[in-house]
């Protein structure tokens, strides 16, 4: 980070007519004022706000509920459930996104022929639909990692608690909304940070999905902008500058998950 700061304060200008070799320059703030007067790197900012009001939501609720289900009395083969759940977070995130773009490809893909067999036509690709078609990727990858954390919460849930609730009439949905997903608060807030500072960090995904879809540019996420930047255009200094204003926004998401778990503890 210290380097990246370095960087950032600095531009490469070629000297004489362009045909000498390139010095650095000090800059000051021109490469974050750069960056923020960039129409790009905003609309990255953008889609990364669109992709987290999808994502962060699935991606919590689902895990929970699954987890929830697993510890519930009338669960069964819970290790083949947890394996099976846990195993698409083994495979490598690139190649998880090639197989999913495989799979968005009409003509090619089961999905697709399914879908279409239902009459219901779905485009994976359209600008409109293919932040969704990122999101299914990164959920599908993570769910059962997150699975594996919530339910680990829920085995430190005393068992003698749930027992009196039982005993006092409350029914398995009751217990698992008004007993247990309070008492793993500070899991819910944990994965909830990690799920934010994750989803800033996109780049995998929509680097494979924007290679078929036309409503998404080689720059759709704030980590796809800095790569362009840097390995592109080779502009270190704005890649820098970018690079650490994307950080000063995770830790503020960071911050305020944070702060409003600890809120929600207090209450």
């Amino acid at each position: 980070m210290g380097y990246a700061a370095y960087k950032s304060l600095y531009h490469e200008e070629q000297s004489g007519l362009g045909f000498g070799g390139t010095e650095e320059v000090f800059a000051g703030l021109g490469n974050y004022t750069k960056a923020l007067a960039d129409p790009a790197f905003l609309d990255s900012l953008g889609n990364m706000g669109v992709y987290c009001v999808l994502y962060v939501p699935v991606l919590i609720g689902v895990s929970l509920a699954l987890a929830l289900l697993l510890d519930s009395a009338m669960a069964r083969a819970r290790q083949f459930f947890q394996i099976a759940l846990f195993l698409p977070h083994a495979i490598p995130a690139m190649i998880a996104s090639i197989v999913w773009l495989y799979l968005y490809l009409p003509g090619m893909s089961p999905v697709v022929d399914a879908l279409d067999g239902m009459g219901a036509h779905w485009d994976f690709f359209a600008a409109d639909t293919a932040v969704v078609s990122v999101v299914n990727i990164s959920a599908w990858q993570w769910i059962g990692y997150n699975v594996i954390i919530f339910y680990a919460g829920l085995q430190a849930v005393p068992r003698e608690t749930l027992e009196a609730a039982t005993v006092d009439g409350a029914g398995a949905l009751r217990t698992a909304l008004r007993i247990k997903v309070p008492m793993i608060r500070s899991t819910v807030v944990l994965v909830a940070l990690f799920t934010c500072i994750g989803a800033v960090q996109l780049f995998d995904a929509p680097m494979v999905v924007s290679q078929r879809a036309n409503g998404m540019g080689v720059d759709w996420s704030p980590t796809m902008y800095i790569y362009q930047a840097a390995f592109q255009r080779h502009d270190y200094g704005l890649a820098a500058a970018s690079a650490l204003l994307l950080a000063v926004v995770a830790g503020t998401a960071s911050f305020v998950v944070t702060k409003l778990g600890n809120r929600g503890r207090a209450a």
